[in-house]
């Protein structure tokens, strides 16, 4: 019988042991991350999901270990909610109540150089949240996106309401979506019962993106977080120009923060007279193959009376609609690098002119650079005309001046006198060979401007025109390039006649082409386009000024 009470007492000892467990089950815990240092609110968590994003200062025990947060049982099972509004379908999941995808149906995905379409550009990297939530409460960093919530959809008039509820460590946290009809804007609201003031919520953004374009590459070197503090203009932060684990914070107050690619962007904007974040940091990501395709940032959201508010965009890069966001919205695509300064500005009223261009005169954007370049060379043809014939002025009295030069070289104040009186002869002053050159130089803002405006406007993006399937891509025939190079070329030829030509000058004259071929070969077709445009409209000025120059000069 001693046998047969053994293996009953074991068999009821583990049945007892299971019932338990099942039961009353165990709590489950988070790590919390060391003490925050002085200059920051935030310091990187420990933890393989979270390496490298921000989180607040937790305490330690009496051995230095940090205190661990307490986290609800998951009694919930997981589930994904879909809410199609009518430019995209938003998926976001109980399972930290986070957003996790986002699908754009009205922009398709890109592929075999623009030429074909496969599908809606998909925002959401597999297995990763676009949008995560720790919650941050004295002492304790509490990792939202590990914990499992009740789910409830509604309607609240016309907008879709996605609403996520659970209770850990004592607290209940809300989360709610509010998902607008016809509106890439969400509006995203927190609430955390019984918590102190000086509590906050952290907002993890998207550690990238999914491309959706024809050269993955390309788009991945547009990786780049970017942020408006609330006294000074955008700054952005380009995945490429930080090392892994490098760290950049900004403390507040700070309006927006965003993550973009090259034409789609997700950005949380602090509500208009609302409490703006307290902090964003930016760390380096992992590199794959050598490529920035990765990063973290997270902003730092206060909770007053234990609530926070903000709004989400998650869409294109539009810059109707950028600017209709307010808060200056439309520069979270900063321009320019260290010349931002110069450059934005010039580059928002080239992309105004362009977007008043199309909705006014209603063609293509081919049509449109076409048109633009030769309005400015039209609009320039005054200052050409007038610089063209100042160097053809300096030209014609290059062997007077020699001359002048060679009879009072040991004499400086003849030497001046001379030139003064030559000058005066011919009708020009000392500053006329540099009075010539500026008007040139006039279009090369223009230029510089469309460079960078084609770097992420999206109103660009797929438009066929002549051969080219796509004009924000390289011409995939290299027509274009080469007729750039063409006409700068057929340019210097028609400069150059009736002037006596140095061998340096010559050596220009064929270096010059080979230059711009070898800068225009992998730009976008659409900046070829404009280019060969200002060339070909330049061509009939260039002639009618060699002709003058061709003509005998009669003196009287």
């Amino acid at each position: 019988m001693e046998p047969r009470r053994i293996v009953l007492a074991v068999v009821l000892m583990a049945a007892v042991m299971v019932l338990s467990n099942y039961l009353f089950p165990t709590t489950s815990q988070t790590p919390v991350a060391k003490k925050a240092t002085a200059d920051s609110l935030t310091t990187g968590m420990s933890s393989a999901a979270t390496a490298s994003t921000p989180t607040m200062g937790a305490t330690t025990d009496s051995t230095g270990a940090p205190i661990a947060a307490a986290v609800a049982p998951v009694m919930v099972p997981v589930d994904t909610a879909v809410v199609s509004t009518a430019v995209a379908d938003y998926r976001t999941t109980n399972k930290g109540a986070a957003l996790i995808g986002a699908s754009l149906t009205q922009f398709q995905a890109l592929s075999n150089g623009g030429r074909t379409r496969s599908g809606t550009v998909e925002l959401g990297l597999p297995n990763e949240r676009m949008l995560g939530f720790r919650l941050v409460v004295p002492g304790d960093t509490i990792d939202l996106t590990r914990q499992v919530f009740r789910s409830a959809q509604s309607q609240d008039g016309a907008n879709t309401v996605v609403q996520y509820d659970t209770e850990l460590a004592g607290k209940t946290v809300s989360i709610t979506y509010s998902f607008r009809p016809d509106s890439y804007r969400v509006d995203v609201s927190a609430a955390v019962a019984g918590v102190p003031e000086n509590s906050y919520l952290l907002v993890d953004l998207p550690p990238g993106f999914r491309s959706s374009e024809s050269d993955t590459t390309e788009d991945h070197s547009h990786l780049a977080y970017a942020y408006k503090p609330e006294l000074s203009g955008a700054e952005g932060i380009a995945f490429r120009s930080l090392d892994p684990g490098e760290r950049e914070i900004e403390t507040g107050p700070i309006t927006w923060g965003v993550a973009k690619n090259k034409y789609f962007i997700l950005g949380v904007l602090a509500p208009k007279g609302g409490t703006p974040f307290a902090e964003i940091n930016v760390t380096g990501g992992d590199r794959i193959n050598d490529e920035a395709v990765r990063g973290h940032a997270t902003l730092v959201t206060p909770l007053k009376a234990g609530n926070a508010a903000f709004e989400v965009y998650v869409g294109p890069q539009e810059f109707k609609r950028l600017v209709a966001l307010g808060r200056e919205f439309e520069t979270s695509n900063p321009y320019g690098g260290w010349i931002q300064g110069i450059v934005q500005p010039f580059a928002t009223m080239v992309i105004k002119l362009l977007l008043w261009m199309k909705s006014t005169l209603g063609v293509s954007y081919g049509w449109i650079l076409v048109i633009f370049g030769v309005t400015i060379r039209i609009v320039l043809w005054p200052l050409n005309q007038k610089a063209m014939r100042s160097s053809m002025q300096m030209q014609r009295i290059q062997p007077e001046m020699q001359a002048i030069q060679t009879r009072y070289k040991s004499d400086p104040q003849k030497l001046q006198a001379a030139m003064m009186e030559l000058y005066k002869e011919h009708g020009m002053s000392p500053f006329s060979s540099l009075s010539g050159c500026l008007p040139m130089l006039i279009p090369l803002p223009v230029f510089f401007a469309l460079f960078f405006v084609f770097q992420n406007t999206i109103e660009f993006r797929g438009v066929p025109f002549l051969w080219f399937p796509d004009i924000s891509v390289k011409d995939p025939y290299y027509i274009i390039p080469v007729l750039v190079a063409a006409t700068t070329l057929l340019m210097s030829w028609i400069g150059m006649r009736g002037t006596k030509v140095g061998d340096q000058q010559k050596m220009m004259m064929y270096l010059m082409p080979g230059m711009m071929l070898v800068f225009f070969f992998s730009m976008a077709s659409g900046l070829n386009l404009y280019y060969f445009i200002q060339n070909l409209a330049s061509l009939p000025q260039q002639w009618l000024i060699a002709r003058e120059r061709s003509k005998p000069v009669i003196k009287g």
